[in-house]
């Protein structure tokens, strides 16, 4: 059965899902879906959703059908991973800090990342329109105020990672020995954060340093 990921390749919520499938060794197909056309994911969703990830799974499209959902990992959870990702046993618990992950911890580390992305697309169209979305959320200026703030918000995140660093001292994951999909998120939104190098993570938090290399090489 074919698998499509529709995917932009830096989002950190399609960073997770690729980590996912890797891990199951699951063969998929990537649908690149450029940050200022959702096209393909309008139609593939009949107009029901335009972000991404989105999949398509046989006949099956599988996409998030509220703000605070995890379709696409509970997903892949059941379909691929064995149903490790979402375990009773930390149930409550696993959802505040994916809660966390999603809201302060993602919030505070995009627009590091932005500051750099959206100067990056050379096409003048595609930049400005992706300039005017954010600009509908964040306000007019928002991408030039977030450069000007670069050192508070690389700042803000270094505090955030200082306390999964504390976490993953004493054990190997954020909550025991087998990643659930707190650790996959984390793992996308320091991907995100780190992408092409633009932002890195601070040098003294070894043991969050030592928890990525695993969770890039884990398999299920």
């Amino acid at each position: 059965m074919s698998l499509f990921l529709y995917d932009l390749p830096h989002s950190p919520y399609c960073l997770p899902v690729k980590r996912i499938l890797d891990a199951a060794g699951v063969a998929y197909e990537v649908i690149d879906v450029p940050n200022w056309d959702r096209t393909k994911v309008i139609e593939l969703t009949q107009g029901a959703y335009y972000q991404v990830p989105a999949l398509k799974h046989g006949d099956r499209v599988v996409y998030e059908t509220g703000a605070d959902t995890q379709d696409v990992a509970r997903y892949l959870d059941v379909t691929f991973a064995g149903g490790t990702l979402f375990p009773a046993a930390y149930a409550g618990l696993h959802d505040i800090l994916i809660d966390y992950l999603d809201n302060e911890v993602e919030g505070a580390t995009f627009r590091a990342t932005d500051v750099f992305y959206v100067p990056s697309i050379t096409d003048f169209v595609a930049r400005t329109m992706l300039i005017r979305h954010k600009e509908r959320k964040f306000g007019r200026g928002c991408v030039d105020q977030w450069h000007q703030q670069i050192d508070q918000l690389r700042a803000g995140a270094a505090t955030h990672f200082a306390r999964f660093d504390a976490m993953v001292q004493q054990k190997p994951f954020l909550l025991g020995n087998q990643p659930v999909y707190a650790d996959f998120l984390l793992y996308g939104i320091i991907g995100n954060y780190t992408w092409k190098g633009w932002n890195s993570l601070p040098t003294d938090l070894t043991a969050l340093g030592a928890w990525r290399a695993r969770m890039s090489g884990f398999k299920f």
